[in-house]
């Protein structure tokens, strides 16, 4: 068997394309993507939308903790009008297996949208609920589709694309044709990058015991470019022409650190972000967020999409509030009513926006002052 399976995959590269999706995984199980409620996000709605024909994709969008009151109880169309709020937006693209409702998927959009974020996310076609076959070309389509539709509703407040695992190569596929286009994002997060599809193939987990297989790349790595797979992180950041954030934990397990470090090193020295911040912000081993967990940090990236001026004297209030937020959800465990779940999300949205007050009143004295 041992033998036979690298010829398997070498006869039928379709195999290794579901290897790298894993979209028919599903996991948790028996949730209904229709009721995103039922996870906990009693500020968020469901929608669908059709990119092309024949294809439907499922979307959530999780409004900041501050219109939570408002938000229970209407419609699509109020939220869509909601975009139109003083208040941020990040297109979150998740990566392989699961679904827009996975657990540390859902854990992270309640900490962005405490932070004061709309968060829109969505399953590619062949994942979830929606309709399609998943392919690189498919999955970049969808995201761009939805990204358009944010833009049509969002008018001019910030959109930010933030993109997990496989999911940073849809973004970075889409931020490139973004800066094409020239209607690039105002930001790109990458959570633990990799440089291209064959360096992660290379160095995931489920290739050791064939890493130091006669052929391996012929037998493993060229199926994956023959279905037409690439995800190539590492060209697509030369083409991009925006901010840029990659956050990497040490103890990541699935995508190895020295990729993303890998990755940030050639974003950096590229000609294309001459003119715009690049940043890498690691997580010790110690902190144990491994591949999923990043969104356990109190020190979570939104003072960082900020001028370096403004990001000196913003997060003091909000991680402190952070760290309380997490602490009470130790304490009260999961028997904790959805009330103290959102006094809490509350409390720190408020304190963001009393954050960003003392932030232009402080950079206003330091500029008259002289100081900065």
């Amino acid at each position: 068997m041992y033998i036979a399976i690298p010829f398997l995959v070498k006869l039928c590269p379709a195999i290794q394309a579901k290897l790298v999706f894993l979209n028919f995984v599903r996991v948790p199980y028996f949730i209904d993507l229709k009721r995103p409620q039922d996870q906990g996000l009693n500020h968020t709605c469901n929608y669908y939308l059709q990119p092309e024909e024949d294809v439907t994709i499922g979307v959530w969008h999780t409004v900041p903790a501050a219109l939570w009151k408002n938000a229970r109880g209407k419609d699509q169309l109020w939220f869509e009008e909601a975009l139109g709020s003083s208040h941020p937006v990040i297109l979150y693209l998740h990566g392989n297996a699961g679904t827009r409702g996975g657990d540390h998927r859902v854990e992270l959009y309640k900490v962005l949208s405490s932070l004061g974020y709309h968060v829109v996310t969505f399953d590619y076609r062949g994942w979830g609920d929606s309709i399609g076959s998943p392919s690189e070309r498919g999955m970049t389509y969808d995201a761009l589709h939805v990204f358009d539709w944010i833009k049509a509703r969002s008018g001019d407040n910030p959109v930010y694309i933030w993109g997990h695992s496989l999911g940073t190569g849809v973004a970075t596929n889409l931020v490139r044709r973004l800066c094409e286009r020239e209607t690039p994002p105002d930001a790109l997060i990458l959570e633990s990058p990799f440089t291209n599809i064959r360096e992660e193939a290379r160095s995931h987990p489920f290739s050791v015991i064939y890493r130091y297989f006669p052929g391996f790349d012929w037998f493993f790595l060229d199926p994956i470019t023959t279905s037409g797979i690439k995800f190539a992180n590492d060209e697509n950041v030369k083409y991009i022409s925006c901010s840029l954030l990659i956050l990497h934990a040490e103890d990541d397990p699935v995508v190895p650190f020295h990729l993303g470090k890998k990755l940030y090193n050639i974003a950096a020295t590229s000609r294309s972000f001459r003119d715009y911040k690049v940043q890498f912000v690691p997580f010790h081993t110690d902190l144990g967020y491994r591949h999923k967990y990043i969104y356990r940090s109190p020190e979570l990236p939104r003072g960082t999409l900020c001028s370096p001026q403004r990001g000196r004297y913003r997060g003091w209030l909000s991680t402190g509030v952070r760290a309380l937020h997490l602490l009470a959800k130790q304490v009260l465990g999961r028997e904790a009513t959805e009330i103290w779940e959102h006094f809490l999300a509350h409390l720190c949205c408020e304190l963001h926006a009393l954050e960003e007050l003392f932030a232009e009143q402080f950079l206003s004295f330091g500029s008259s002052s002289g100081s900065l």
